[in-house]
């Protein structure tokens, strides 16, 4: 008798039988899932996907972690929960919860103590991931020396960064700093170059910054009446649809 089959079909069957009582495996929801379901929770309160965002937490999924955070973070009573999911979440390397986080950090709210010194490192992990809302937070922080020492280069390297990764606000304050000096050598090119790009983007003060600029000209471009009223019509119709500054 050939034994070596006999092994290999008991071996078969045995693996077979393992897997039947182990049940079928469950597949890892995706991110856009996930976080259809947190919306879902959110705004249509969706008592179901509430379930299921906070079962795939649970699970340890980090994309769950911070949409839970983000639903907890709106809910007073459960505030201490979300930086607890938010810094889980960071911890495995979301970007976004650890921006949260810091963001939680500094601005304190209810039942929470502000403590900007927190919130940098936080921000600084967000940013090292090409965060730019999280690069802006902290070029704000050091500018000022909120919970940071106080480091206009520093401050000016992240809203560079903060530009580059396509924000509108960090765009006009690099204008403001190589327009002034504050941490870069004045460089009117380059503070108007910044400028042109934050008005690019819609962003109210650029407009209306470069509308005045355009209104009578100036050493890098002449002056252009209709070009400056554009603008500042198209600044004032931005402000009324309460442009979100970050």
């Amino acid at each position: 008798m050939n034994i070596v089959p006999i092994r290999l079909a008991a071996g078969l069957l045995l693996a077979a039988a393992l897997s039947a009582c182990n049940g079928p495996q469950v597949t890892a929801p995706t991110a856009a899932l996930i976080e259809a379901d947190a919306m879902r929770a959110g705004h249509a309160q969706d008592a179901a996907a509430e379930r299921r965002v906070r079962d795939w937490a649970m699970r340890g999924l980090p994309v769950a972690e911070r949409e839970l955070g983000l639903l907890y973070r709106m809910r007073p009573a459960m505030r201490a929960q979300s930086m607890q999911l938010f810094e889980k979440s960071a911890r495995a390397g979301d970007a976004e919860a650890a921006f949260q986080l810091g963001d939680m950090y500094r601005s304190g709210g209810a039942g929470l103590t502000v403590q900007p010194e927190k919130a940098a490192p936080w921000y600084r992990l967000a940013g090292a991931q090409k965060h730019a809302k999280a690069a802006l937070a902290l070029a704000l922080m050091v500018k000022n020396g909120d919970g940071v020492p106080l480091d206009e280069a520093e401050a000016a390297r992240w809203l560079a960064l903060a530009s580059e990764w396509g924000n509108p606000h960090a765009m006009f304050l690099l204008y403001n700093a190589y327009q002034n000096g504050l941490g870069l050598p004045r460089d009117a090119a380059k503070a108007r170059h910044f400028l042109e790009e934050a008005a690019e983007h819609e962003y109210p003060p650029a407009l209306q910054e470069l509308a005045m600029a355009m209104q009578h000209g100036d050493a890098l471009a002449p002056g252009d009446a209709v070009r400056a009223g554009h603008l500042m019509k198209e600044a004032t119709e931005h402000r009324r649809n309460n442009w979100n500054r970050f």
